[in-house]
């Protein structure tokens, strides 16, 4: 844990006792907050959601930089590299090689053998589905893609925790769901025979979404400096505005040409009473929590939006005990009620009827289809005269609800 992060741990622990101080000294009066006790409240509470803010950022940061940056080849080559065979490794390295070359100084830069290289994997954008109207696009190198769908699994909400099934091409991918908690084996005497039970399988069709980067323009003047680390940067920025995209498909998708989101296909498991359009209380969470089948509750963990944990901050159980705990120490995460959280802010915030919390194992209740191929375009004529280039990423995904006995998720009164 770097200095930076311990030191934001040691504020957040502090500035939550502080709040906790000032709630205690009320409480053991029996009296309401001060002015001047609400003002530190409210002061207090400002800096500890700058504070938790940025150690998300800095272990997001972290995560990001776990990226092994050995997955990167220098896009030099080697001498005589293109005489070593046409075996698997070496089709790759030549690949690399080449469309480094590509991303720096386009297609004119190539030799003729490159060139029919990287025409070879060209991939025709217009075959993916109605709407596209762009053909050229490059598969990426497997370092490429691995940097970019890493760092969009960080910026992903669920594409850092669902069930994900990689596949190769982007044909339907007929999938199965099931509900099997209801049922059970038997005890069999001496020569009787096995009962049967049928597990009631649904099924969804995954298919496979383009989602893009937009574009990100660079100067031809940055893309000629070589200390710039381009083979890099650009596959972390396009995973980064894909993954941002994605996380809020993944959570409010209405399944119509796109994912179904985990707030329109997951099951309710606890609705707030009338008058709770905005409010959380702590029987609405226990309720939620016992909601998800116990087999489930081993790797289950929270998912919301930061505005609802800050409503959650301010809740207490019957002992009195707040039911947010900060940091412990470094190294541990906080929890809610003994349960890990994660903040994605793709999902709702609390307001009359909205599904603002989702509680349960997401890997086994969640499936995101991923294929594997993902291109690039490099646009170059369009911004010629500002001396710039465009880079466009796209990647093809689709998600739903496996098992929906896996998740639960708290929806507000309607009024």
């Amino acid at each position: 844990m770097s200095m930076q992060l311990r030191r934001l741990v040691e504020e957040q622990n502090t500035v939550w006792q502080r709040m906790q101080d000032i709630q205690a000294a009320a409480e053991s009066e029996s009296r309401d907050l001060s002015a001047e006790e609400r003002q530190n409240w409210d002061q207090a509470e400002e800096r500890l959601t700058v504070v938790s803010g940025d150690i998300e950022r800095l272990n997001r940061m972290a995560q990001l930089g776990q990226i092994d940056r050995s997955q990167v080849v220098s896009t030099t080559g080697e001498p005589g590299g293109e005489n070593r065979g046409d075996d698997a490794e070496e089709q790759a390295r030549r690949y690399r090689e080449a469309f480094g070359i590509y991303m720096r100084g386009g297609m004119d830069r190539l030799t003729p053998d490159q060139r029919n290289m990287m025409m070879d994997r060209q991939v025709d954008l217009r075959a993916m589905g109605a709407g596209i109207d762009t053909a050229g696009g490059f598969t990426v190198p497997d370092e490429f893609r691995n940097i970019m769908t890493e760092t969009m699994k960080a910026f992903g909400g669920l594409l850092g925790m669902a069930d994900i099934i990689p596949t190769a091409t982007g044909a339907d991918l007929k999938w199965p769901t099931n509900d099997d908690t209801g049922n059970e084996g038997e005890i069999l005497g001496e020569n009787q025979a096995a009962g049967e039970q049928d597990i009631a399988l649904g099924g969804k069709t995954l298919k496979a979404h383009i989602f893009s980067s937009k574009q990100v323009k660079l100067s031809m003047a940055l893309l000629q400096d070589t200390a710039f680390p381009l083979d890099s940067w650009v596959p972390k920025k396009l995973g980064e505005r894909i993954g941002r995209r994605a996380a809020r498909s993944f959570t409010t998708g209405t399944g119509i040409d796109q994912p179904e989101g985990l707030t329109v296909g997951g099951q309710v498991g606890k609705t707030g009473a009338n008058g709770q359009t905005t409010s959380i209380i702590y029987d609405d969470l226990i309720d939620l929590e016992h909601s998800v089948d116990s087999a489930y509750r081993g790797n289950a963990r929270y998912l919301m939006h930061d505005t609802s944990l800050k409503v959650i901050r301010k809740l207490k159980d019957t002992q009195g005990r707040p039911l947010w705990v900060p940091i412990p120490a470094p190294g541990f995460p906080a929890t809610i009620n003994g349960f890990e959280y994660s903040l994605d802010n793709s999902m709702p915030v609390p307001a009359a009827g909205a599904k603002t919390i989702a509680f349960g194992d997401f890997k086994a209740g969640y499936v995101i289809r991923q294929v594997q191929a993902v291109q690039t375009l490099r646009l170059v004529e369009r911004y010629a005269e500002y001396l710039q280039v465009a880079f466009l990423g796209f990647a093809r995904m689709d998600g739903g609800i496996q098992d929906s006995s896996a998740i639960r998720l708290y929806q507000h009164s309607a009024s």
